[in-house]
């Protein structure tokens, strides 16, 4: 096993700011040069092809699905019997060789995404990545590195739907507007757990016929084949560090990215996590994990600094309405929000989840009116990156912004894994208190698949 070359210069060099979302409501997209018209179609490259891929090609198919990857024959053949035209591979690797290729969308397990989008981005193509946009603290940094080089060239997005839906929108504008006060805390959940990992390294099995194992491994160690490694899906492999981030990493994309957005969130200063004993195979079953983010400047929402919380499980669970269920009284029953973040602010609560959102103290707020200042209506989660390939700018999940997002959730699985309050140095991109972090910071990449 070799480490990759990315000098470490490149991981600790910051990557330059994205547009304050929630200070400057407004249009997502600016127009750039284009390359193709509006009615030019991209020729996609499908990177994961089965399970979400199969979701995430239905969201592009009014392009032109040019390629199909995946490591399982199954999933290409029902890939290909819905794009006849397309070409198949069973390494991505092979398919970014194709300079027909515009745009590549990435749903493979987490350990593939950063290596993968980054090749991509190399190779000058637009890339659409599942959540997390990385395995790694160290790949999250490298995500916006090599963005931040092709920014005004390339489209970027990251695979976090309801930051597109209505729900957040309305949000982000009752936030900005001082609805609740200043924000001092968000409080994050999913009830999700994790199964137990009974064994670490599973016995050997006959290789499929026409399975790539060699490609599914990719950037991990390799293993004897065993079918348990990867049926089921993100809920069995996302088990495993090797090949996922939990929960966290998971869900994390997606509910944490309401606060992100709402209250400008960049690069927290410390982070702890409780939880289970840390495991060097598996993920925490449980985990309650508190970053602390730096006061914002220019703006009376956050004033101070902001405490931004995490929990999943059902010891998460228990913790987060113990805390939050005094604080919103009888306006909502917070054991019945099975994901949701809660703003606390000096005047008020307000819970939210995808759909719904509850003000509290409920008489104060039931004649609040509605913020004038509107977020514009999204052109659709994918249709915004399709926007941007083809007529230039940024789509709202670009990696500028969710890098910094999932920077944030992945150093809360190192917090767990060290078992200490982590002093973080963005800056720098270092642990300042804690040597014995590094090592979950960045990993080791096989042989052929380094970064």
């Amino acid at each position: 096993m070799s480490k990759h070359n990315v000098t470490r210069r490149a991981f600790l060099k910051t990557t330059g700011t994205v547009t304050a979302t929630a200070a400057a409501i407004g249009p997502g997209l600016y127009l750039g040069a284009a390359e193709k018209t509006g009615n030019d179609k991209l020729n996609m490259g499908i990177i994961g092809a089965g399970n979400r891929g199969a979701s995430n090609t239905g969201g592009v198919s009014g392009e032109n699905i040019y390629a199909l990857c995946d490591t399982n024959p199954q999933a290409l053949e029902q890939a290909k019997s819905r794009y006849a035209g397309a070409k198949t591979f069973s390494d991505w690797r092979e398919l970014l060789e194709d300079k027909q290729i515009d745009a590549v969308v990435i749903s493979t397990a987490d350990h593939h995404h950063a290596v993968a989008a980054i090749a991509a981005m190399r190779a000058g193509k637009h890339v659409y990545c599942e959540k997390p946009l990385a395995h790694t603290v160290e790949e999250a940094r490298l995500m916006q590195e090599v963005y931040a080089q092709n920014k005004g060239k390339l489209a970027t997005q990251m695979g976090t739907q309801i930051h597109a839906t209505e729900n957040y929108r309305r949000v982000v504008e009752l936030i900005a507007a001082g609805a609740i006060g200043p924000v001092t805390e968000a409080h994050v959940w999913c009830s999700r757990t994790i199964n137990p990992v009974d064994v670490a390294k599973l016995p050997e099995q006959a290789i499929p016929e026409g399975f790539n194992w060699d490609a599914w491994v990719g950037p991990a160690a390799m293993r004897p084949y065993n079918t348990s490694y990867w049926q089921g899906g993100n809920l069995n492999w996302n088990r495993r560090w090797e090949f996922g981030n939990g929960v966290l990493g998971d869900m994390g994309s997606h509910l944490i990215d309401l606060p992100f957005w709402a209250l400008d969130l960049k690069h927290p200063t410390s982070v702890v996590s409780e939880g289970p004993a840390a495991d060097e195979v598996a993920c925490p079953s449980w985990q309650v994990a508190t970053w602390e983010h730096p006061a914002r400047e220019g703006n009376v929402n956050w004033t101070q600094p902001t405490k931004l919380v995490w929990y999943h499980g059902p010891e998460g669970m228990k913790r987060r309405s113990d805390y939050l269920q005094p604080l919103v009284g009888n306006d909502t029953e917070i054991d019945k929000w099975g994901i949701g973040v809660a703003f606390i602010g000096e005047n008020g609560v307000l819970v939210a989840d995808y759909g719904k959102l509850v003000l509290s103290p409920g008489d104060k707020f039931k004649d609040y009116p509605a913020p004038t200042n509107k977020i514009e209506p999204s052109l659709g989660h994918y249709a915004e990156w399709i926007h941007a390939a083809k007529i230039g700018g940024e789509s709202l999940c670009n990696f500028t912004y969710s890098g910094k997002l999932i920077e944030n959730n992945l150093l809360g699985n190192v917090a767990h894994r060290v078992g200490k309050k982590l002093v973080w140095d963005a800056a720098s991109g270092q642990v300042t208190n804690a040597p014995e972090a590094a090592q979950y910071l960045t990993k080791e990449y096989r042989e052929g698949w380094s970064i």
